[in-house]
């Protein structure tokens, strides 16, 4: 089955482009012009992929990109701007975007960034965990959801996908700078942005964030996941 991509683009003459370049390459495509459309059809129909414009005349692709991730919204996101800034690259990330690029765009250069954004996802025993639970906690994964003892837990997106990553390899040491490639989509050495959202998940999901029974540290390697905790 081919991958299904959504293309949100108000530009009737880039979406050709886009439509054309993907079908090309064997992807099943979808275009919503503006972000309510972009917003039923994910909503009514399921992607492996949104390819998202911010500079929408509706809703703007930071305030879309962020209601996608609010509905459980997993799909990778990889946004198209005009916008050269840093900030706002930055803020589009923050929202729950995987990957971005600057128009003009070169062509092959955006199938690349989508294969790797597919490959990734797909290669990933995280995307078929649907629902887990452990001790008094259940989380849906699929609609983005979690409880402990029966009440509702706001997870952020990127808690749920690393929460996902984490219990999919439970047993296993995931090093920090692994789950910086494939949570966070980039390499680097400064590692502090995992210790800060594992913190967080354990004071939303442990009963003692201090002395954590489910995500533990395996210490100068990185986390783990003990599903009948410790």
């Amino acid at each position: 089955m081919h991958p299904r991509i959504l293309i949100v683009e108000d530009d009737p003459n880039v979406a050709l482009v886009l439509y054309d370049a993907l079908s090309a390459e064997g992807y099943a495509t979808e275009h919503a012009a503006n972000g309510q459309r972009a917003i039923e059809a994910v909503t009514a129909r399921s992607f492996d992929l949104a390819l998202l414009d911010i500079g929408l005349p509706d809703k703007d692709g930071f305030t879309v990109c962020d209601e996608f991730r609010r509905k459980g919204m997993l799909m990778p996101i990889l946004l198209l701007t005009a916008r050269a800034e840093p900030d706002d690259k930055v803020r589009g990330l923050r929202m729950g975007a995987d990957d971005y690029v600057t128009k003009p765009f070169h062509v092959p250069e955006l199938l690349a960034r989508i294969e790797a954004l597919l490959r990734r996802t797909q290669t990933s025993p995280a995307t078929i965990l649907v629902e887990y639970r452990f001790g008094d906690v259940f989380v849906d994964f699929y609609r983005g959801r979690a409880t402990k003892k029966g009440r509702p837990v706001e997870l952020t997106t990127k808690e749920i996908v690393l929460l996902r990553y984490l219990i999919a390899r439970r047993g296993l040491v995931v090093t920090r700078e692994e789950l910086l490639t494939e949570v966070w989509g980039y390499q680097s050495t400064n590692t502090r942005t995992v210790d800060v959202h594992v913190a967080t998940l354990r004071q939303k999901l442990e009963d003692n964030p201090h002395s954590p029974h489910y995500v533990v540290t395996s210490r100068g390697e990185g986390y783990q996941f003990l599903p009948d905790g410790v």
